[in-house]
């Protein structure tokens, strides 16, 4: 393979927008086309990011030989295909989170992924935070001792993605606020403990304020149906028993009233020597005079901090990601 990985990116609404920003910066790759059904949008984002070629079809793009990797930034429930006919093209794939909207469809990515020999990586950003690096590296030193309960959540105060847009209709987004921001934490939260295996989980979700026109935030590109449609959940509950023994209790949220000093996201983990807290990422442990707490800079970290770096990385160099596919099947 070439030093320059060849890369394309389908889908340029914000988080496509977010994929050429970061391979316009990535010294080992070139955005080298893009695929988007909106004429405006990739005008836009062709001349934003000099994008070479750009089509409406993102299945002409796939039969590009000069294309090693596409990133797919497309909603959920095109996550799916387009990452099968991605990998069945013998392209290497970014895909963004949730990997697909049911389980039988994620389960045959990774299948495709593996007979086709190509890298398969989820874009879950907050593997790669400076302060969940840290976190790990202790949670690795063992210096929490034994672990046995974390709590992970993302409350927003008011955040639903304009209602009415492909998040808000389950036909397109396949969930709420679990598969826009519960799926980040989770994934961070497992992947700190090291531990995928699940038992049992039990929850609620709940639509409050989304059906009432309520806590509406103005992100993203995509068209917004004149109805409004709203048909997910704007707040979501879980209590995950994992096979280990450990439990794992999780809160998403789009809107809700909460106190606006608290964290908006984080993580806490509970250990028989000591205790961490993302984000910022904080330890409190015993000492001579009392507790104490320690905060940690997190200048130095073992991976980039940005997910198509690593990716572009990793195919190049023939290693494994961060995010292994099989990780973020069980998620």
């Amino acid at each position: 393979m070439a030093d320059k990985l060849r890369c394309a990116v389908i889908g340029a609404g914000g988080i496509g927008l977010d994929h050429l920003h970061s391979l316009s910066t990535c010294h080992r790759a070139a955005a080298v086309a893009l695929a988007e059904s909106s004429a405006q949008r990739a005008r836009e984002a062709s001349a934003r990011f000099n994008v070479p070629r750009s089509y409406a079809d993102y299945r002409e793009l796939l039969e590009q030989p000069d294309i090693d990797a596409v990133t797919i930034a497309l909603p959920n429930h095109l996550h799916g295909p387009v990452a099968i006919e991605a990998l069945k093209s013998r392209k290497h794939v970014l895909l963004e989170k949730p990997m697909a909207t049911s389980a039988k469809e994620a389960a045959k990515i990774v299948e495709v992924a593996k007979n086709m020999k190509r890298t398969l990586m989820v874009a879950q950003t907050l593997r790669f935070n400076r302060h969940t690096q840290a976190a790990k590296a202790i949670m690795e030193r063992g210096e929490l001792g034994e672990v046995y309960h974390a709590r992970c959540f993302w409350r927003r105060r008011s955040g639903i993605p304009r209602i009415g847009s492909w998040f808000t209709q389950k036909k397109f987004a396949g969930g709420g606020c679990l598969y826009d921001l519960g799926v980040h934490l989770l994934d961070a939260c497992l992947h700190l403990l090291k531990d995928f295996e699940v038992a049992s989980v039990c929850g609620q979700t709940f639509a409050k304020f989304g059906p009432r026109g309520l806590g509406e935030m103005d992100w993203g590109k995509s068209e917004v149906d004149p109805k409004r449609l709203f048909d997910v959940e704007d707040y979501a509950v879980a209590l995950l028993r994992l096979k280990s023994g450990r439990t794992v209790a999780m809160e998403a949220a789009w809107a809700c009233f909460q106190n606006q000093e608290t964290r908006e996201y984080g993580i806490d983990l509970l250990g028989t020597n000591a205790g961490l807290s993302l984000y910022p990422a904080k330890l409190f442990r015993n000492a001579l005079d009392g507790l104490e707490t320690i905060q940690f800079n997190a200048n130095k970290v073992p991976h980039s901090e940005d997910r198509i770096h690593h990716f572009v990385s990793c195919v190049l160099d023939g290693r494994k990601p961060l995010v292994p596919a099989e990780e973020s099947l069980k998620v």
